[in-house]
């Protein structure tokens, strides 16, 4: 936003017009014989007259519009801009998602269920304004996309790069929970959250979905667990990243809803069950609607001041006004 610090000093700009009305309108304001420096040569007097009007039209324009332009100036134009300042954390929140090749079915059209959640989870994302926010992927193996951070901008692109099957061909969902837990320990806000994506059973990685549950309890962290995909066959399709292979075919195998539920019931979090895109939207703002803290924030006022740039433009104009009517009009001033 513009503002000006002395605003009274506009009241000169009321001081143009009649100064305009005596320098080119008032029928006493005498005149000056303006004639190319060129004659004293003898090359004799052929004057160009649109050029020369033309001319002289631009340093009128210059000359008047650098006079406003430091009027301006001296009412101090400043751009003032106010940016919130949170003076509390938020909830830090742990997105674990499933990237193993079951999340390539295609039952969540027109995408598949890994694309689906990278859809949903971006929404959410962009929701949680004030809380730190991170990623964790698993398939045989798990890893930490980005610690919880407000730099939402960067876990949208960390989230963007998670590919079917670039952590094996698996699912340790217990390895998931525990990298997302050991990350939310050191973080600092008083409510952290998980948020464990996932369409299998665990069938791999050290640590069992429980342990890694109870783990996340002693922290108290509380996980919401869903589980992602319908029952019966329904086709797949995903490319190997290692190989470039692609693969087509149909999944039956389903996630262990007991377990899930159990984790989330270990944790003080909630199950859900998402059938398509529209239920996974649905869990996610319901998630959304349950973690939420009081925040307080200031509003802190910077301004900037623009007196130079806007001087600066104006002696610019002045200059190049008489620079034209000294080196163009050819005017003996």
């Amino acid at each position: 936003m513009w503002v000006l610090e002395y605003p009274t000093a506009l009241l000169l700009l009321l001081l143009l017009p009649p100064a305009i009305y005596l320098k080119h309108f008032w029928s006493q304001r005498g005149g000056r014989i303006r004639f190319p420096f060129a004659i004293y040569n003898g090359t004799g007097f052929r004057p160009k007259v649109w050029r020369v009007r033309l001319a002289n039209a631009i340093a009128v324009m210059m000359f008047w519009t650098g006079l406003v332009a430091l009027i301006v100036a001296l009412a101090g134009p400043a751009q003032v801009s106010r940016q919130p300042v949170h003076l509390t954390r938020g909830i830090d929140i742990m997105v674990v998602l499933d990237e193993s090749p079951t999340m390539a079915a295609q039952d969540f059209q027109p995408e598949n269920r890994l694309e689906a959640a990278k859809d949903v989870v971006r929404r959410f994302v962009r929701r949680r304004e004030n809380d730190p926010v991170g990623l964790v992927s698993f398939a045989k193996e798990a890893a930490l996309r980005v610690p919880p951070t407000t730099d939402h901008d960067h876990v949208l692109q960390a989230l963007d790069q998670v590919r079917i099957m670039e952590l094996g061909d698996g699912t340790a969902i217990g390895l998931g929970l525990a990298v997302g837990a050991l990350h939310l320990e050191a973080g600092q806000a008083t409510e952290r959250v998980m948020i464990l994506l996932t369409d299998g059973k665990n069938n791999a990685g050290e640590i069992s979905p429980e342990a890694a549950a109870e783990i996340a309890a002693d922290l108290g962290i509380r996980i919401y667990t869903i589980g992602v995909g319908r029952e019966g066959e329904t086709p797949i399709e995903f490319e190997d990243p290692e190989s470039g292979v692609m693969y087509r075919g149909t999944v039956v195998e389903a996630f262990d809803e007991e377990q899930l539920r159990r984790l989330a019931d270990l944790t003080g979090g909630s199950y859900f069950h998402a059938t398509g895109a529209a239920a996974l939207e649905s869990i996610l703002q319901s998630i959304d609607s349950i973690e939420t803290v009081e925040r307080r924030t200031r509003v802190e006022v910077q301004s900037e001041p623009l007196h130079r740039q806007v001087a600066s433009f104006g002696a610019l104009l002045l200059l190049l006004e008489f620079a034209l009517r000294a080196l163009v009009l050819k005017e003996i001033l």
